[in-house]
């Protein structure tokens, strides 16, 4: 596995590029197309569904309408809760909850701004705690006390580990990605005596408050729970986050450095980003985000009602704004692809040039968000192939200092 660095001039020049006019939100035969054609070829964000689920989930949804978006997709996914029902042993089971949790996930998506969406996520909630029981090593649901409220998260340690502290991933969702989906993502951890902790981003699924300035608050609480846990191995705690979770990994790599070993960020947004030309000319209406990347980001941002409202409210968010920049970092891992247009690439560049630890990039020059492609470099293979690999790297490195 080979790290790229980032080249300053190169990056400068895509920068200055990768900035579009708005274009239009698809209409919903075009969504429709497009959601089939990505659950074809298992791209983002219908990754491991069957693509006959897609096709006759779509055969229900005629409108942009909300709640027919959710209904569609969830009476698929009810199919496979009775199947779980009838299963005649766990694998079985395991199998048909896990299915129904991804249909119901979907059926939500991006964000449960509806009563149809939000009766999905719960529904999807309690299809992916059925899958859990049947999970080996077990995963607990966690709550942790904040500010009068609870944060949630899916604890799981590695088979045989009861008599020993292991290092841990802090493990942060996205803007439209769930604690559920990262989750499966670092299940692959475990076999390595690597447990993990993952937690919905602010303002996403059961995170206790929205998106705001201060809301990495919420994670050092997490942090505060981690430390105190006497199977957790304090010294060696990496964070990880995708997307927007990126953003709150590399802060975090910042205000919480000291109690970190590392941080890995996809696609972080940091400071352009945050600005209102970029929210109107790079946000609204962008075609590498299925739909409705806008009304996402308005669900999630405390204080948010519109556009109008978003570009107020963003410009406060940016790292640099914040003057934390030039301030000392955790060892870092950033990983993005040169075609990403959610996230200006000058960011990531930004990011690289500050603190005063080295920093490792690892870019696709096809790659859009989070690095991946269409094809070879998905979101499964760069968790395994170049996220995973480098946190246990740095984990060995930490032993015995």
């Amino acid at each position: 596995m080979r790290f790229i660095f980032v080249l300053s001039a190169l990056l400068l020049t895509i920068g200055a590029s990768s900035l579009r006019a708005q274009v239009i939100e698809r209409n919903i035969d075009e969504i429709k197309s497009e959601s089939l054609l990505r659950a074809q070829r298992g791209a983002y964000p219908l990754g491991g569904l069957d693509p006959s689920d897609v096709a006759q989930a779509l055969s229900q949804i005629h409108t942009r309408d909300k709640d027919e978006w959710a209904k569609g997709w969830s009476q698929v996914a009810q199919t496979y809760i009775d199947k779980g029902q009838r299963a005649s042993s766990a694998q079985e089971a395991a199998i048909a909850y896990k299915k129904a949790w991804r249909l119901y996930y979907f059926a939500q998506w991006p964000v449960p701004n509806s009563q149809g969406k939000q009766l999905a996520y719960d529904n999807g909630i309690k299809a992916y705690l059925k899958y859990a029981e049947t999970m080996n090593p077990p995963m607990e649901v966690v709550q942790i006390p904040f500010e009068g409220k609870t944060i949630t998260g899916y604890l799981r340690f590695p088979a045989n580990s009861a008599n020993q502290k292991v290092p841990m991933i802090l493990a942060i969702s996205g803007l439209d990605s769930r604690k559920e989906t990262v989750a499966d993502s670092y299940e692959q951890i475990l076999a390595q005596g690597v447990g993990f902790l993952a937690v919905d981003g602010p303002g996403t699924g059961q995170a206790p408050i929205k998106v705001s300035a201060t809301a990495e608050r919420m994670f050092s609480k997490v942090l505060d729970y981690l430390n105190a846990h006497p199977r957790v191995d304090s010294q060696r705690i990496i964070v990880s986050g995708v997307s927007f979770g990126g953003y709150w990994a590399s802060k975090l790599a910042i205000t919480e450095k000291h109690r970190l070993l590392g941080s890995v960020a996809q696609s972080p947004p940091v400071d352009e980003f945050f600005s209102e030309k970029f929210l109107r000319e790079g946000t609204l209406g962008n075609r590498e985000y299925l739909f409705d990347l806008a009304p996402a980001f308005i669900n999630v941002f405390e204080g948010a009602n519109s556009v109008d409202d978003l570009a107020r409210l963003m410009p406060g968010m940016s790292l640099k704004a914040q003057n934390l920049l030039s301030q000392p970092t955790t060892p870092m891992l950033v990983v993005t692809g040169v075609k990403d247009t959610q996230v200006p690439i000058g960011d990531i560049e930004l990011l690289m040039r500050s603190g005063d630890v080295p920093k490792e990039a690892w870019i696709n020059p096809m790659g859009g968000h989070l690095g991946r492609e269409a094809k070879g470099w998905t979101d499964p293979v760069i968790f395994s192939k170049v996220i995973i690999p480098w946190e246990l790297r740095l984990i060995a490195q930490s032993r015995g200092k």
